[in-house]
């Protein structure tokens, strides 16, 4: 069976959706999910758009994608790849699309001039963890990632809180 990797089109808006979907009912937070099509189709696929995805296949049937974007590092003085999402349909693990997909990001980076490629994995996903780890990849523990969405988001930009 073969693995193919390329970058995503319009077209797959809906399968990426359908993707996101998964991994959110995997990560516990269907819920959060709001995004339609047209948001995919707009926050991808715009001229202006800041991220990029690229869909795994296996033997033309779409298994997987990834959703990546350039960030900047002031300590490197260099930008940087940050990996928003990374994922393998369930029953396609463990015959290394994953590995392949993320070394084609590594692979992105690299040739972008990147200083480091970085993402974040939920501390109970001990297969992702494990799986990244083999890798090589190290945790940032000395680092606490925080956020700030929704109605908070809109309260502070107004100078509400």
């Amino acid at each position: 069976m073969s693995i193919h990797i390329r970058e995503a089109a319009l077209t797959d808006a809906a399968q990426i959706l359908a993707f996101i979907t998964e991994l959110a009912i995997y990560e516990k937070a269907e819920h959060a999910v709001v995004a339609s099509v047209g948001d995919i189709e707009q926050s991808l696929f715009a001229a202006d758009s800041p991220a990029r995805a690229l869909i795994c296949s296996r033997d033309d049937q779409p298994i997987g994608y990834a959703v990546y974007f350039f960030s900047y590092s002031t300590w490197l003085g260099r930008k940087c790849l940050y990996l928003e999402d990374l994922y393998i349909s369930p029953s396609q693990r463990g015959a290394g699309a994953g590995k392949q997909l993320l070394r084609h990001l590594a692979k992105v980076a690299c040739d972008s001039g990147c200083g480091r490629l970085e993402w974040s994995v939920l501390d109970w996903n001990t297969p992702a963890i494990k799986f990244y780890q083999s890798l090589g990849a190290a945790p940032q523990d000395e680092w606490v990632r925080y956020r700030m969405d929704g109605d908070t988001l809109q309260a502070f930009a107004h100078g509400d809180c």
